[in-house]
């Protein structure tokens, strides 16, 4: 029962990889504005931002942005010193980052889980068959 409980962890584990990788190690938040934008006389720091304010100011930021578009003044419209494009483009970008971040914690903790599930057997082999690894290299 145990080689068949390893087994599926095991292909669990392989599964669990394969979308680390396509998750990729979280890209660095390289924003085009300060993060700083202020907004009926409030500062808001994006950077400190949740991921629901994020999607909130998002929002509210295309609805600005589609007005300033019906009235031809989208290039003209500028917040906080930066084209609200420059925002909007800087909250999707830290949207994503939290979003990976997000997808890389869940799957670090079910990794986590299913270490745990392998019969003690299974995890001396394993380490076995790394030290021989690294013995062989």
């Amino acid at each position: 029962m145990a080689n068949l409980n390893d087994s599926k962890i095991l292909e669990l584990k392989k599964q669990i990889e394969e979308k680390k990788k396509s998750v990729g190690k979280s890209k660095k938040f390289s924003p085009v504005t300060n993060c700083s934008i202020e907004l009926d006389g409030v500062r808001i720091n994006i950077q400190t931002l949740t991921k629901e304010h994020i999607i909130a100011l998002l929002i509210r930021l295309n609805s600005y942005a589609a007005s300033a578009k019906e009235l031809s003044l989208l290039e003209q419209y500028v917040i906080s010193g930066y084209g609200i494009n420059d925002w909007i483009d800087d909250l999707k970008s830290k949207l994503d980052f939290i979003n990976r971040k997000d997808e890389e914690h869940k799957l670090k903790i079910m990794e986590a889980k299913l270490d745990k599930l392998l019969s003690e057997d299974k995890k001396v082999e394993l380490e076995l068959d790394e030290i021989s690894k690294m013995l062989n290299t």
